[in-house]
């Protein structure tokens, strides 16, 4: 039997009448940019979440680097980011200007580790930049507590948690503004790059937009020096067809995971970690284990996709030599990089396709 990592297929072939008259209505009405469809995401978007604005960009890395502009972090300013999570955290603090701090995760969820981020800050830290990593929220009671005693800004980098809760709340909710990536593979997934902040304060959201559209609050009126990051209306047309479906197909990955969760027993792998406070939405599966790279080739070798998040930790990539970091400064991000692998995790997956890949993870030697 084949398993891919991923396929888009159950759900492309479910969702193809309302993405086609998605494109349809857009190209009949001949209007692309800052439209009703853009509009009327944002609003249902951030019913969807629990907040009061939604702004559409044009990616997950824009999201995060325009909520830090419009707070006013730049040159001279520390934000704290995990050691352990995808490159564009780290890059939208580079951008605008700022010193990425790394804080270690905690080995179990992989996210960021809550005690030790105060030890990290110094007078110049300006935020916190949590991340949901794999759809499975942070401990936010406690880096919200952190960040009100210091005075700091939370901007959520909720890329890969669409849904995700905590304590009940869904994510994206805690901080000062949310990031959210809409790339193809995302839980919630444009047909194309795209992306959106979320924020509850009414001056930021007004900023956040500026900002993403020239530094322009209306037309030839520039207030800012900005950017061009907006989210188009043939990808909000789509976001808006998807966004209905999103509960179920979040459940979906869920009742995989729980089969996972209960199915695999070999003691060479490591399960993922769900804490009590956490209602994760499985954005990726991923395992430990010591002898990843051999699990890795077994499974390929019977048919079953696999991928490895993230091989190489930020602080060792080569765009980063400048932080002058070396092997051993981040050991926990450097062992979860040597031992993680992710196993299948989409919507439409069979249940003969989740048997299988259970199958031979307890099968290998």
């Amino acid at each position: 039997m084949k398993v891919p990592f991923v396929s888009f297929k159950p759900m492309e072939e479910e969702l193809d009448a309302d993405i086609r008259a998605a494109f349809e209505r857009v190209y009949n009405n001949s209007w692309y940019i800052g439209g009703k469809e853009d509009t009327s995401f944002e609003e249902e978007f951030a019913q969807f979440v629990g907040i009061d604005y939604c702004i559409g960009v044009g990616n997950g890395l824009d999201a995060l680097m325009l909520s830090l502009k419009a707070l006013g972090v730049g040159e001279g300013d520390e934000v704290i980011v995990p050691s352990n999570t995808y490159i564009a955290t780290a890059l939208a603090v580079t951008y605008v200007g700022a010193k990425i701090v790394f804080v270690e995760p905690d080995i179990r969820t992989f996210n960021m580790d809550p005690t030790l981020i105060e030890d990290k800050i110094t007078y110049k830290t300006k935020a916190i930049m949590p991340v949901h990593l794999y759809g499975q929220p942070c401990d936010m009671d406690q880096i919200t507590s952190i960040a009100r005693k210091h005075n700091l800004y939370i901007i959520e980098d909720c890329a890969q948690a669409h849904g995700a809760t905590y304590n009940g709340k869904v994510v994206g909710t805690f901080g000062d503004a949310a990031g959210f990536s809409f790339y193809p593979g995302k839980n919630l997934g444009a047909l194309g790059d795209a992306g959106a902040v979320v924020t509850s304060i009414e001056d930021l959201a007004d900023k956040i937009r500026a900002l993403g559209n020239y530094g322009s609050d209306y037309k030839y009126h520039h207030i800012y020096k900005g950017n061009n990051s907006r989210l188009d209306e043939i990808q909000a047309a789509f976001l808006l067809a998807k966004l209905p479906h999103l509960n179920k197909m979040n459940a979906e990955r869920r009742r995989i995971a729980s089969r996972y969760l209960n199915g695999i027993t070999n003691k060479q792998v490591i399960l993922p970690y769900v804490p009590d406070y956490a209602n994760p939405v499985w954005h990726i599966f991923g395992i430990r284990c010591e002898r990843r790279d051999e699990l890795e080739r077994y499974l390929n070798d019977n048919l079953i996709g696999t991928n490895k998040h993230y091989p190489i930790p930020m602080h060792l990539q080569e765009c980063y030599k400048d932080l002058g970091f070396k092997e051993g400064d981040f050991p926990i991000a450097e062992e979860i990089s040597k031992t993680e692998l992710s196993l299948p995790m989409y919507y439409g997956m069979k249940d003969e396709e989740i048997e299988y890949v259970i199958e031979k993870v307890n099968k290998f030697e």
